[in-house]
């Protein structure tokens, strides 16, 4: 059974930094394409970062380029998403995801962060 548990988040003044984990169960991070959106209740979700599979290409939505960082750790199949000069926009829940196959992804419970100004 694939499952993903994103832990990490919490409340950090702007400007502030946090590193969001995401540990993986039923599968390797190493033979997906993975990454992180983000969700505000309410409004659309957010595609944040990712890494391709298998090239291991990262990609970032323009709205954190240069603030956030994705990274793996394969010995500990976790996905980090680390986030550097944290802005009140930034408040969110945070998800991880794999994809399974072209198109289709699976996430698990998210993690709230929050920015305040």
């Amino acid at each position: 059974e694939v499952q993903l548990q994103a832990s990490g988040g919490g409340f950090v003044q702007a400007g502030g930094s946090l590193r969001l984990s995401c540990a993986a169960t039923g599968f390797y991070f190493d033979d997906y394409t993975i990454g992180w959106f983000r969700q505000v209740p309410g409004k659309e979700r957010e595609g944040v970062s990712s890494i391709s599979h298998p090239y291991g290409r990262t990609n970032y939505a323009d709205s954190v380029k240069g603030r956030f960082t994705i990274s793996r750790d394969s010995a500990k199949n976790t996905v980090y998403l680390r986030m550097d000069n944290l802005k009140p926009e930034d408040t969110a829940v945070y998800y991880c995801w794999m994809e399974w196959a072209y198109g289709k992804r699976s996430w698990g419970q998210g993690t709230l962060v929050t920015v305040s100004s």
